[in-house]
């Protein structure tokens, strides 16, 4: 088949637009396949893996549109690609020269914000090098920020906490996909009955795992503030940590905290530790992959369904018991052939996938990743497994410029069909992340390829293990058990939890001969010295009611809202100096 494809230099269209576009044109008669990315350079990885590589693919940069097809014909790949470009200059032209509905929308944040003075909360998710301006804008007017936008230069997320933090304001991001604030649910989160236990994550599906957990479990959630996976690095030192653990200390609906993190850098976590036996609460510390030193009112928990757990049993004196796994590792091993011999896990969720390279080095030994417990554990390219292996599929590395797995599972079904192709594969593992703003069927789209595979390994004379858990509540838009049932009826052994799964996952494979290798979990103490708090009054009136919002970016996440009835207005974006890095540099230098 003929693969054709062109470059578009400096070319910015919304994620969403370019998965809409290449939906449509791969529908075309004769077409198999077509490629609608930014040029970085794992997309260029990813399109040459597809078999979408053209000449002129490798001079593509990150900021230009690249368009590829495969097709039986060069005519029909000429003409899917044509469509393509069609549908993206007809959702940029509309009327008025913007796209449809956008010709009277506000251009800025000042101009959102006269038509909804009450607004208190900007959600941003442009791309990460836009970012620090349009945050930059929110601040200065007043706004609290949750930045969805990933791959952000740190030096960049240390500015802005730090602008903020001297009026009071939080910077949750960047990378921060949920919150749950005032009673509204925003980015991806889950919908949760209300109660008493507060959390501040640095893990956005860590936060949607324990707060789901807690529905299940009995228990309800004040609030659930995210702050972006590297707030407890050294350079940023918790600040958001730190201003979120203050406001649920203060806030009265609030009995219980929860902080969960990756492990955080040590001195930062002794200061957080120490702030939290001083704030007065009992406070539940999921470390994942650390091991917390008890103190005063503070307590450890080794896994996202532990901290759930515990968090429960101390704001509702409800004892969860901790259940048996489904389905029997042994009776699943026996059924694999002696030369099928790795896991392989594809997540949406980077804390999930976290915890699951935790939960399963004890069965399994060293687990490859892009995100991998130890640096000698990586992988050496993101578009190949080795031996044993866990992708976190929401990396930065796979979402500049397209979209995250959560909202399009299309390239997760890609590697789903290679790892199942490998005849050395004995186990998937999988997450399926429930919530506003996520894909609204995720089970419709997975199922289906599951079975498939699982039937065209047993013709081959293989057996295919797949594992998952379902993160999400029956109040969720998607129904958390019509999604687990989709799952079951296909085949999928689908357990309660992230650590169950992968917990099952490691036993069939440990079963099956693989041998573990533990890793010791680090001893993280609190500090000596009382904490400096931080103002915190912006903050807690945050909390009180749900906020107004000013939309910058991925209007889904302003359509979750409106459906929940938040007062949301969306801000018409386009790229400065029209997203040439040249031009964006020269205005760095002038605003410095």
């Amino acid at each position: 088949m003929p693969t054709l494809g062109i470059v578009r230099r400096s070319a910015y269209h919304d994620s969403v637009a370019l998965m809409l576009a290449q939906r449509q044109a791969k529908e075309q008669p004769g077409v198999d396949e077509v490629g609608l990315v930014m040029a970085t350079d794992a997309n260029k990885a990813l399109l040459r893996e597809s078999g979408l590589d053209f000449p002129g693919l490798a001079d593509a940069g990150p900021d230009d549109l690249v368009v590829a097809a495969r097709a039986s014909t060069a005519e029909a790949a000429q003409s899917a690609i044509a469509l393509a470009q069609e549908l993206l200059t007809r959702r940029r032209a509309g009327s008025g020269g913007h796209p449809p509905g956008d010709d009277h929308r506000p251009r800025t944040i000042a101009s959102a914000l006269r038509e909804l003075p009450d607004a208190r909360l900007a959600v941003i998710s442009v791309p990460g090098r836009f970012a620090r301006g349009v945050a930059r804008e929110a601040i200065d007017a007043g706004l609290h920020v949750l930045m969805f936008s990933d791959n952000v230069p740190l030096e960049h997320e240390v500015e802005l906490k730090t602008r903020a933090g001297r009026r009071g304001l939080l910077v949750m991001g960047p990378d921060c996909g949920t919150a749950l604030i005032g009673g509204a649910a925003l980015g991806f989160a889950n919908r949760v009955r209300q109660g008493r236990i507060g959390l501040v994550a640095a893990a956005g599906t860590g936060l949607q795992e324990v707060t789901s957990l807690i529905h299940r479990f009995g228990g309800g959630v004040s609030h659930a503030i995210g702050t972006g996976g590297r707030d407890l690095s050294t350079a940023v030192g918790g600040a958001t940590m730190l201003q979120g653990l203050r406001a649920l200390a203060l806030d009265l609906q609030t009995d219980v905290i929860v902080l969960i993190s990756k492990p955080p850098a040590e001195q930062v976590a002794g200061r957080i530790l120490a702030a939290a036996a001083s704030c007065g609460k009992p406070v539940i510390a999921a470390f994942i992959g650390a091991r917390v030193e008890p103190r005063d009112h503070v307590e450890g928990a080794a896994t996202l369904e532990d901290a759930a757990r515990l968090a429960v049993r101390r704001a509702y004196e409800i004892d969860v018991p901790a259940l048996a796994l489904r389905s029997l590792p042994s009776q699943e091993a026996g059924r694999l052939a002696p030369d099928q011999r790795f896991v392989r896990g594809l997540y949406t969720g980077g804390t999930l996938c976290y915890e699951a390279l935790i939960v399963l080095r004890p069965h399994l030994g060293p687990v490859r990743s892009n995100t991998p417990l130890l640096p000698s554990e990586g992988l050496e390219s993101m578009v190949r497994s080795q031996e044993h292996t866990v992708i976190d599929m929401g990396g930065g590395e796979f979402t500049q410029g397209r979209l995250h797995p959560m909202i399009d599972p299309a390239l997760r079904l890609q590697r789903l069909q290679q790892e199942a192709a490998d005849p050395q594969t004995a186990i998937i593992l999988l997450d399926v992340v429930l919530g506003y703003g996520a894909h609204p069927e995720p089970a419709s789209v997975l199922a289906p390829v599951v079975r498939t595979l699982r039937e065209r390994a047993h013709a081959g004379g293989r057996y295919l293990s797949v594992v998952a858990s379902v993160c999400g509540t029956e109040e969720d838009p998607q129904d958390f058990n019509a999604q687990r049932d989709a799952l079951i009826e296909a085949g999928v052994l689908v357990e309660d939890s992230n650590a169950r799964a992968a917990r099952l996952a490691g036993l069939i494979g440990e079963a099956h001969g693989s041998r573990g290798v533990a890793l010791v979990a680090p001893a993280i103490r609190a500090a000596t010295s009382a904490p400096t708090w931080p103002e915190v009054g912006p903050v807690g009136a945050l909390l009180r009611d749900p906020p107004a919002v000013i939309n910058v970016g991925l209007e889904l996440f302003a359509e979750s809202l409106q459906a929940q009835g938040v007062p949301v207005v969306s801000v018409a974006w386009r790229p400065p100096a029209g997203g040439k890095q040249h031009l964006l540099d020269l205005l760095d230098k002038l605003e410095a």
